[in-house]
C-alpha cells in the first residue's frame, strides 16, 4: 500500500494557500471591526478592505514567490520571508484604510493587527515546515522504460530526483522492458510495495506486455500515482521534453482552451495596447537620458538593429539601445554570454535593469513582435538549431515577444544548448498559452525588472 500522508507539490502549495487566506480574513475581521472607530465602519468599507486586502495579500504573495516550496522547506527563509512579506501586507491595508477611507483607529487593536498577523503567517507556515520534516514528502518511484529511453537513462533519473528543484519524487527502481524476463516480473512483484508512483516512458503502449499492464492497472486501483514522463515533465519543470521519444509530438502540441481562443485573442490585443502606451511612453522618456550618458560613457550609434525570425518564419528588424561596443561581430556572429567582454560598462547597466530592451515596442507597433511570446532568434542560429532540433520552427507559430515563458524561467542563453533548453519553455507556452499564463509572465517579468533578477 502507498505511504500514508504523501502531498505533492500542488497540494502543499494548495494547503498553504488555504491557511494563508484564513489568516488574512481573520485579521482583516479583527482590523475592520475593532480596529476603525465605529462611526467610519460602513458596508462600501467592509467590501473595500475585505477585497483590497486579499487581493493584495495574493500580489505580494505570488509576485515575491510566497508559494515557492523550495524557499518555504528552508528553515532561513521560513521566517524572513513570511514576516517582510506579512508587514508589507499589513501596512498597505493600514495606508489604503487612511488614503481612501480616511479612517481613525483604536490604538490597541491597532497594534494587534499590525503586530500579530505577521507573527501568524509565520508561526503557521514555521509549523507547516517543521510538519513535513516528520511526515513523509518523497514519492519513491519505479521508472518503466523502452529500449528508446535506455541511452537517456541516467539523464532521465536525474531529471526525476530534482534538477535545481525539489520534485519531490526518487528514482528507486527501473524496470526495462527490453528485458522482460520472469525473473523481472518477480522482482516487479516483489518491489511493487516498496514504491509510490510508476513514471512510465516507452514510445508505444502496444508493446506492454500484458502481464505488466495487469500490475500497470492494479498499481492504479490501489492508490499509486502512474503517470507518462512527459506528463511528470511537463507538470514539474513547466517545459515539453522535446527530446522524448515517447507520444507523438503532433498531439502534444495541441493548443489547449481552443474554445476561449477569442478570449486569449482579446485579452492580448488589450494587453499589447495598453503596455504600447505604457512602455512607448517609458521609451521616449528614456531616449534623451540614454543618449547623452552615451556621449560620455558608450560612444557610438545610440540604436542596434539586427534582424530577427518571427512569425511563419519571416523575419524582421529588432531595435535595441546599444549595449555592446560597436564592432562587437566583427568575427561573426556570436551569442552574448553573462559576463561579454563586448558589453560596454554603460551597456551592463542597460541590460541590468532592460532598459536596452525599450526599443522593440518600434516592432510591437509595427506589429512584427507581441508582448509575450517566445524570444526572437538570429536566422544563422535557427538553421543551425534546425539541424539538431525536431520541431523547432514549432516555436514560430505565434508571433516572437519582448518577455515570455522561456525568459521568465530560464537564464540568459549563452549557447545553443541553452536555446535548446529554452525551447522546452516555448513550447509549453505554446501548448498552454492561457490568460492566466500571459498574467504570470508579466508578473514575473515586473519582478524581474525591479530586483534586477536575471532572464
Amino acid at each position: 500500500m502507498p505511504r500514508f500522508s504523501i502531498l505533492n507539490s500542488v497540494e502543499r502549495k494548495f494547503l498553504l494557500l488555504v491557511v494563508d487566506v484564513i489568516i488574512v480574513l481573520a485579521s482583516l475581521n479583527v482590523f475592520i471591526n475593532h480596529a476603525i472607530d465605529v462611526e467610519f465602519i460602513s458596508m462600501r468599507l467592509k467590501i473595500g478592505i475585505f477585497t483590497f486586502g486579499v487581493l493584495i495579500y495574493l500580489a505580494l504573495a505570488y509576485v515575491l514567490e510566497f508559494y515557492n516550496l523550495e524557499k518555504v522547506t528552508k528553515k532561513r527563509y521560513v521566517l524572513s520571508q513570511s514576516i517582510y512579506i506579512s508587514v508589507i501586507y499589513v501596512f498597505l491595508v493600514f495606508i489604503f484604510s487612511v488614503l481612501v477611507f480616511d479612517a481613525s483607529f483604536w490604538r490597541i487593536p491597532l497594534l494587534s493587527f499590525l503586530i500579530l498577523t505577521p507573527i501568524q503567517i509565520a508561526g503557521w507556515r514555521l509549523f507547516f515546515r517543521n510538519f513535513f520534516d516528520i511526515i513523509p514528502d518523497i514519492k519513491n518511484v519505479l521508472y518503466l522504460y523502452d529500449q528508446g529511453a535506455s541511452e537517456s537513462l541516467q539523464e532521465d533519473m536525474s531529471l526525476i530526483n530534482g534538477v535545481d528543484i525539489n520534485t519531490f519524487y526518487k528514482a528507486k527502481l527501473t524496470y526495462s522492458l527490453q528485458n522482460d524476463s520472469s525473473i523481472n516480473k518477480k522482482f516487479f512483484k516483489s518491489a511493487a510495495d516498496k514504491i509510490d508512483a510508476i513514471i512510465v516512458n516507452i514510445n508505444s503502449y502496444s508493446d506492454v506486455p500484458k502481464s505488466l499492464e495487469k500490475m500497470l492497472l492494479k498499481s492504479i486501483l490501489v492508490g499509486k500515482e502512474v503517470i507518462s514522463f512527459t506528463t511528470f515533465y511537463e507538470s514539474t519543470y513547466e517545459a515539453l521534453p522535446i527530446r522524448s521519444h515517447n507520444d507523438s509530438f503532433y498531439e502534444l502540441l495541441q493548443l489547449q482552451n481552443k474554445k476561449i481562443r477569442y478570449l486569449q485573442q482579446i485579452f492580448s490585443f488589450l494587453v499589447n495596447f495598453i503596455l504600447c502606451l505604457v512602455v512607448g511612453f517609458i521609451f521616449l522618456v528614456s531616449i534623451p537620458f540614454v543618449w547623452l550618458l552615451n556621449l560620455f560613457f558608450n560612444k557610438g550609434p545610440l540604436f542596434y538593429t539586427q534582424k530577427r525570425v518571427g512569425l511563419h518564419g519571416e523575419e524582421f528588424i529588432i531595435y535595441k539601445f546599444r549595449s555592446m561596443v560597436v564592432d562587437a561581430e566583427s568575427q561573426g556572429a556570436k551569442m552574448a554570454t553573462k559576463n561579454d567582454t563586448r558589453i560596454t560598462p554603460f551597456g551592463k547597466t542597460l541590460r541590468l535593469f532592460r532598459i536596452d530592451e525599450l526599443p522593440q515596442i518600434i516592432s510591437v507597433i509595427k506589429g512584427d513582435m507581441q508582448f509575450i511570446g517566445p524570444r526572437p532568434e538570429r536566422k544563422v542560429f535557427v538553421d543551425e538549431l534546425n539541424q539538431t532540433t525536431p520541431f523547432y520552427n514549432v516555436r514560430h507559430l505565434i508571433k516572437p515577444g519582448i518577455t515570455g515563458w522561456a525568459q521568465v524561467k530560464y537564464k540568459y542563453g549563452e549557447n545553443l544548448d541553452d536555446s535548446i533548453k529554452k525551447l522546452e519553455y516555448d513550447f509549453y507556452y505554446i501548448k498552454n498559452r492561457s490568460i492566466t499564463l500571459d498574467l504570470k509572465i508579466i508578473f514575473k517579468t515586473i519582478t524581474t525588472v525591479l530586483f534586477s533578477r536575471g532572464i
